[in-house]
């Protein structure tokens, strides 16, 4: 059976609506992109925080213990407001791409041991 675009895209919506966990992925995946161009020269693409920048700014690894642990607002406030030599983002990306990014954050894979860095 074929679907064409316009019942694939119903039939995501219905799902996602459905399912909050479902929503939370397609919001995580909305916010790769985002990820990929805002953060990821600092913070790398896999959050370690192993880039050139990173190591210059002493960006936090994102799989650290203190950022893993912050709450989804305590991580919005920061992607919105800054801190320390993260820059604010909030007039530059919108509130919706930044809870996007914090969900796409909260999907990367766990490092190796020993491999957490950044703080």
């Amino acid at each position: 059976m074929k679907l064409n675009l316009a019942n694939a895209v119903i039939i995501c919506l219905l799902v996602s609506v459905a399912s909050p966990a479902l929503a939370q992925d397609a919001a995580a995946g909305s916010g790769a992109d985002t990820y990929k161009a805002k953060c990821a020269k600092c913070h790398g693409a896999d959050g370690l925080s192993h880039t050139f920048d990173g190591k210059m700014t002493k960006a936090a690894s994102l799989k650290s213990p203190m950022v893993s642990s912050a709450t989804d607002p305590d991580l919005i406030a920061v992607v919105t407001n800054g801190k320390k030599k993260m820059p604010a983002f909030k007039n530059k990306l919108t509130d919706d791409q930044i809870k996007a990014v914090v969900a796409y954050i909260r999907t990367l894979p766990d490092p190796a041991p020993g491999n957490i860095s950044g703080m």
